[in-house]
């Protein structure tokens, strides 16, 4: 399945111009509040008319301004989840469920796909009970089900994890990856989180005050996504835990990390978000440190910004930004080639 978008919009003084091409899986509309995620989201899911323009899925034309085409939101066949779930109060979850098959026009298999939905979401314990009694995981997670009913080709996703609280989020977030995983549909995602977006995207669109700044494969655009630190995305997989410790190890080209345990079992693939700024460097391996985490590399490249710079490194092979002052890049003598280790203050872990 392919997205294909190219549009121009004017709201007030707002103007969104947008043009990108995604592939199959999640991906991932990312920018700051304001730089037009969801208006773009409302253009493709049909709750907004495009000035000019053009929007493509899987091949059937929905937008098409030189055409005067525009395809209904209720026959674009597009889930939609938001922010708060939106469910109705009175039905149970079961019939919140069955209701997106209302919108399914015939298609076959509903009953088998109702128990496939339950089961990916997890969600069999609760069909039986009101939306007032779930908590704001649950309420999402059957949100999703009621979306994924209606058989869509494509299912949008506006901030849907903004509500919940650090442990809901948690909690919801190895669902949506067995979404991207299993369910077979491809995803649009807005977020303004970094982890979020390492642990989900397949693509990345960076959207800024309406234009889209950059678009390609996550580990290639998610660093410049954090416009305001900067930072690198490691490939790695679980190596082992050490339940002692309530930690776990990652394996990855650059070397192992200690993280906070995973729930992941061993051979679990997941990347690691590192900022620049938790990367601090060494001429000499440190010792007596509190820090887990230390990777030897050589300086690869400095590119100067104001009073900072930012440290290009390399890793055996990995990418690894560092962001220092200038004063403690001459006081280090740091230039290309030269040998060092990478303190890490703070990693985030994401499964992949």
């Amino acid at each position: 399945m392919s997205l294909d978008v190219d549009i121009k919009h004017r709201h007030g003084t707002f103007h969104l111009q947008a043009r990108f091409v995604s592939q199959p899986g999640v991906t991932a509309l990312f920018g700051r509040s304001g730089s037009g995620k969801t208006t773009l989201v409302n253009i493709v899911g049909g709750l907004i008319r495009p000035d000019r323009g053009r929007v493509t899925v899987d091949g059937q034309v929905l937008v098409d301004t030189d055409r005067r085409l525009f395809v209904p939101r209720h026959r674009r066949r597009i889930g939609y989840v938001f922010q708060d779930s939106r469910l109705f109060p009175h039905l149970s979850v079961r019939q919140n469920l069955l209701y997106g098959r209302w919108f399914t026009s015939g298609t076959g298999g509903a009953v088998a796909d109702f128990d496939s939905v339950v089961e990916l979401l997890g969600i069999g314990a609760l069909l039986d009970r009101r939306p007032d009694s779930l908590s704001g995981g649950e309420k999402q997670r059957v949100a999703i089900g009621r979306a994924l009913l209606a058989h869509p080709r494509l299912l949008l996703m506006d901030e849907p994890l903004a509500s919940l609280d650090e442990a809901r989020r948690a909690e919801i977030l190895p669902y949506i990856e067995r979404l991207r995983d299993k369910a077979g549909v491809p995803i649009l995602y807005v977020s303004h989180s970094v982890a979020e977006v390492a642990r989900l995207a397949t693509t990345v669109v960076i959207l800024s005050d309406g234009k889209v700044t950059a678009v390609g494969p996550v580990l290639d655009i998610l660093p410049l996504a954090d416009a305001s630190d900067g930072g690198s995305v490691l490939d790695a997989v679980v190596a082992h835990h050490d339940e002692g410790f309530q930690l776990t190890t990652l394996a990855s080209v650059a070397g192992e990390l200690q993280v906070p345990r995973l729930s992941a079992p061993a051979g679990a693939s997941v990347r690691a978000y590192i900022r620049a700024r938790d990367v601090m460097l060494s001429l000499q391996p440190p010792q007596e440190i509190s820090a887990l985490n230390v990777l030897a590399g050589k300086v690869a490249q400095i590119v100067p910004s104001g009073a900072q710079a930012d440290i290009r490194l390399d890793c055996n092979g990995a990418v690894l930004m560092a962001r220092l002052t200038n004063k403690s890049v001459q006081r280090l003598a740091l230039v290309p080639g030269r040998p060092v280790y990478a303190v890490i203050k703070s990693v985030s872990f994401e499964r992949s």
